[in-house]
């Protein structure tokens, strides 16, 4: 509409239906979700379970749109879940690893 670009998704109500019982569950306080900015391929996990990580160090390699992304930590802690694996399919938003 007169250059301006918009996006829109378009669902039906079965979609709807059943995307709807897709939320995240609740984690425990003091626990914080990394999850993926954009769907694509885990190339590969670059932490472990039980392994502690810096501020901003690096956590998953995820190729979107034939481009390698490096998602990093938002903050210094424990990696209690590696929810991920080298070579799966995320959506966006699927949380991919979980710190303490």
């Amino acid at each position: 509409m007169r250059g301006d670009q918009y996006h829109v998704q378009i669902e039906d109500e079965r979609t709807r239906k059943l995307n709807a019982g897709r939320t995240a569950p609740a984690l425990p306080d003091g626990e914080l979700a990394i999850k993926a900015p954009i769907p694509g391929l885990v190339v590969k996990v670059l932490v472990a379970e039980g392994e502690e990580v810096a501020d901003g160090q690096p956590v998953i390699l995820l190729e979107a749109m034939k481009m390698e992304n490096e998602l990093r930590s938002p903050r210094a802690g424990v990696v209690t879940k590696v929810l991920v694996a080298g070579g799966q399919r995320v959506e966006q938003n699927a949380i991919l690893i979980v710190l303490e």
